[in-house]
């Protein structure tokens, strides 16, 4: 017989909501005292419980048990731990790997043993999953379908005692719905090569008030996840650490930081980097301000300049009366930059602005790449079979031909042809790929075995800052139907426009599951923007839709041509 487990009121609707579309990160909530990872809290910021093991459970019962009480993270996973003999106990590693499945129900249970003997005093179950993906011991998410490895567990007994786990899998296992009432996202933030801008990683963690701790912990003592490595860097080393497990959070929101002594023969600026890259990391939980110390004694440490994203300036569109920024009715010029965009209205098939309207890139009628100025419009690209280029903060467009992927180009703006080396090793087909406004990510949409994938890599730079290679290509999903446009929607997520039979909108976090939810009818392209709410679709009859609520309202119409903002 399976257990049944209990939700207390709302949890399960704020599951859907979170599948349905909620990928953000936390900005609000209370701020409790950190304790070190392992340590008992006091209380939990979750709303399951899960039931200890039943008097007379069989092996299979005590199995999904067992695997039920994942759900629960309390005091260590306390409560699973009561399925198990002590000495496994001891040894069981939770926080090893988290296997997230599509539902309880789906698992296939057998055993191995005849549990009714009264004198078996030993039992065997096998667990298989469908998994959808899984969470490793950094907190890194990875997207994953298919059969998993089989889950095997060992049960022992002595004469006339309960049955309890005596090998066990390190992990836990939560099926689609539970894993984000148990779990939630957090960005550990890291510098970009210029020490000018910060670069989330996203991580998820239980939702416990030990979360504090855990993130300074991963961020001063772990590694950027591998595929982003290669375009990142970090002020901590691995000369300056924690003094102690926990960081303690006061009722002012400040966070104290135990450092080791070595940090008071580390220069100012890397102090000021490492307060600077750990107040944005734990800003999320409510943390005003980091503070570090040496013995207990405050260390006076500044913090750096990073740049911050600008706001959304507007949906840009290219009309019958010009291009610009949409205004009511009115459409308003980018000074010259339009002028020289409105030379060439009726040739426009795509074009990409700088966040300082500068410049922008252009895909024309002709199939070449261009890129216009306030003085003139010079030709960088004429491959054919070209997709809409995408420009990045320093300047460079990027371009690619859609049946040659590993053919990519970053053009600057002396029209110097820059080969980016090792892109989208194994793909077919390339259907868009933006950069981000960082400069350090790029996405794209690729075809890989005939199977439709969503990935990133890290663009690696020269001293001059020049693109000359991606780091490893890393899936972030898969999805079906024919791709209609894809844009960065704040730093840590990128929408992926769909038509089909269904047209879809997915919001796909970079590690995390996917929210789907219905498109306009017949998209044919979308803008990005800092939040989810500058969004904008354009249709095929020229109509641009911005998201109100859960359903998509026109906006504008007569459209030529749906403009986009570089890193969006």
């Amino acid at each position: 017989m399976k257990r049944t487990r209990g939700l207390v009121g709302g949890a399960l609707a704020a599951a859907m909501l979170f599948l349905a579309g909620c990928t953000g990160l936390p900005t609000s909530g209370p701020v409790s005292v950190g304790l070190a990872v392992g340590e008992k809290p006091d209380g939990a910021n979750f709303t399951e419980y899960a039931a200890g093991p039943a008097e007379g459970a069989g092996p299979q019962e005590i199995v999904e048990g067992f695997l039920d009480a994942g759900i629960t993270p309390i005091d260590n996973w306390s409560i699973a731990r009561e399925f198990l003999t002590p000495e496994m106990s001891d040894t069981w590693a939770p926080s090893a790997a988290v296997t997230i499945d599509t539902s309880s129900v789906s698992r296939s249970i057998t055993s191995v043993g005849d549990s009714d003997d009264e004198d078996a005093t030993t039992a065997d179950v096998t667990v298989q999953l469908s998994q959808v993906a899984s969470v490793d011991s950094t907190g890194a998410y990875a997207a994953g379908t298919g059969d998993a490895e089989p889950l095997r567990f060992h049960l022992e007994r002595e004469k006339g005692e309960e049955w309890r786990i005596s090998e066990a899998p390190n992990g836990i296992v939560l099926d689609a719905v539970n894993f984000p009432l148990v779990f939630r996202s957090y960005a550990l933030q890291y510098f970009d090569p210029t020490w000018s801008r910060l670069v989330p990683d996203l991580r998820w963690f239980p939702r416990r008030p030990s979360t504090a701790t855990t993130l300074t912990q991963q961020l001063v003592s772990g590694d950027p996840v591998p595929w982003l490595a290669p375009g990142v860097r970090s002020a901590f080393t691995d000369e300056v650490g924690l003094a102690r497990g926990a960081v303690v959070v006061d009722q002012s929101q400040v966070a104290e930081v135990p450092l080791t002594r070595s940090a008071l023969t580390t220069d100012a600026t890397t102090l000021a980097r490492m307060r600077t890259q750990l107040e944005a990391t734990l800003a999320p939980l409510g943390v005003v301000e980091v503070r570090f110390t040496v013995d207990q004694q405050p260390l006076d440490v500044s913090e750096v300049q990073v740049q911050q994203p600008a706001p959304d300036a507007g949906t840009l569109v290219l009309t019958k009366d010009g291009f610009g920024i949409a205004v009511g009715d009115e459409i308003a010029p980018l000074g010259e930059l339009s002028a020289q965009v409105d030379k060439n209205a009726a040739r426009v098939r795509s074009i990409d602005v700088a966040a300082d309207d500068a410049a922008a890139a252009m895909l024309l009628d002709d199939g070449h790449v261009y890129l216009a100025t306030s003085d003139n419009v010079v030709e960088l690209d004429s491959r054919a079979g070209l997709l809409a280029p995408s420009l990045d903060n320093r300047g460079y467009t990027w371009s690619v031909p859609r049946g040659s992927p590993g053919e990519l180009l970053a053009t600057g703006a002396d029209a110097t042809q820059n080969k980016v080396a090792r892109a989208w090793p194994g793909a077919s087909e390339i259907s868009a790929l933006r950069v981000a406004a960082d400069g350090v990510r790029v996405a794209a949409l690729v075809t890989v075995g005939g199977q439709r994938r969503s990935v990133v890599a890290a663009v690696v730079r020269d001293d001059k800052g020049t693109p000359i290679g991606l780091g490893e290509m890393h899936e972030i999903g898969r999805f079906t139907g024919t791709p209609q446009g894809l844009a960065w929607i704040g730093a840590d997520a990128v929408g992926i426009l769909t038509s089909s039979d269904d047209d879809r909108m997915l919001t796909q976090p970079i590690g995390g599951p996917v929210a789907a939810s219905a498109a306009p009818a017949e998209p044919r392209g979308i803008a990005g923007a800092r939040t989810a709410a500058g969004v904008r679709i354009l249709s095929a009859e020229g109509v641009v839709f911005a998201q109100r609520g859960s359903t998509w309202q026109a906006s504008l119409s007569d459209v030529l041509v749906l403009g986009t903002r570089s890193g969006e």
